[in-house]
């Protein structure tokens, strides 16, 4: 396991996508397309090779339902390596930004003190996947397509009722609407993900002043004048003046504080 204050987690959006891209030969343009759970499968199949079911991995899953089938394989395979990261399969497979790039963040760190960031030249991801996607083509179509290609075509039948300029507008106006969409869900990432690091952050340097706080506390310490300057910064009320004057103040003025060097003088 790797803390929330490891580098891993400080590794951005497109550093991990430049990486999943040349390790699998892929071309995701965003974090969240890895949803489906088939590339994070490959990652460990390229770590370990023949550990993973590739046949069972679908690279076209599109349901949910078929998402957490690639879940299940990438939890197999975890418990077989006795590792014990907690795979979020409610939240992944909802294709959120920020829970997506978490995971690919921590698959990275792993895949990383596994190979030591070094690619297995051996390893052929195309041809891993052709396989895989040729040995489930042997076996037909399943039902979740199936019911995808009904709603598919009950929607063409539908809007063959409407006329050309209608169809046309239609179009136009989507793809205007597809493209702000697509816009916004941007900025709300790369915001979240923003806003998640400023988070972290800010828990690592409260914990160093909690613990500065403790020591402050110890009995045969506390009346000491560095350790009441250091408190009279710990607990000042008002952000906007600084209390370092009166902090050093108190230990100027403490009697014995300077004692070494006037003698010295």
């Amino acid at each position: 396991s790797f803390g929330l204050m490891d580098k891993a987690y400080f590794v951005g959006r497109g550093e991990i996508l430049s990486w999943v891209n040349a390790t699998l030969q892929l071309s995701l343009n965003k974090v969240e397309e890895a949803a489906s759970g088939a590339v994070q499968c490959q990652l460990l199949d390229m770590v370990h090779p023949g550990l993973v079911p590739m046949h069972k991995v679908n690279f076209d899953a599109k349901t949910e339902y078929d998402m957490i089938q690639n879940y299940k394989i990438l939890q197999d395979v975890f418990n077989k390596l006795r590792i014990g990261k907690n795979i979020e399969v409610n939240k992944l497979v909802k294709g959120r930004p920020l829970d997506n790039l978490e995971f690919l963040q921590w698959l990275k760190r792993y895949c990383d003190s596994v190979n030591g960031g070094i690619m297995n030249e051996n390893y052929n991801p195309v041809e891993r996947r052709s396989k895989g996607c040729k040995e489930r083509s042997h076996k037909g179509p399943n039902k979740s397509s199936k019911s995808l290609q009904a709603n598919r075509l009950s929607s063409a039948n539908s809007a063959d009722g409407a006329s050309p300029i209608g169809k046309v507008c239609n179009a136009v106006n989507e793809e205007h609407y597809m493209e702000q969409i697509q816009q916004l869900s941007e900025k709300i990432a790369d915001l979240k993900v923003s806003v998640d690091n400023t988070e972290k952050e800010r828990d690592f340097y409260f914990s160093k002043l909690r613990d500065i706080e403790i020591l402050c506390q110890r009995p045969e310490l506390e009346h000491l004048p560095m350790t009441k300057g250091i408190r009279k910064i710990l607990y000042a009320a008002d952000a906007k003046d600084s209390s370092l004057p009166e902090a050093n103040e108190i230990i100027t003025r403490s009697p014995g504080m300077f004692s070494v060097s006037d003698e010295a003088e």
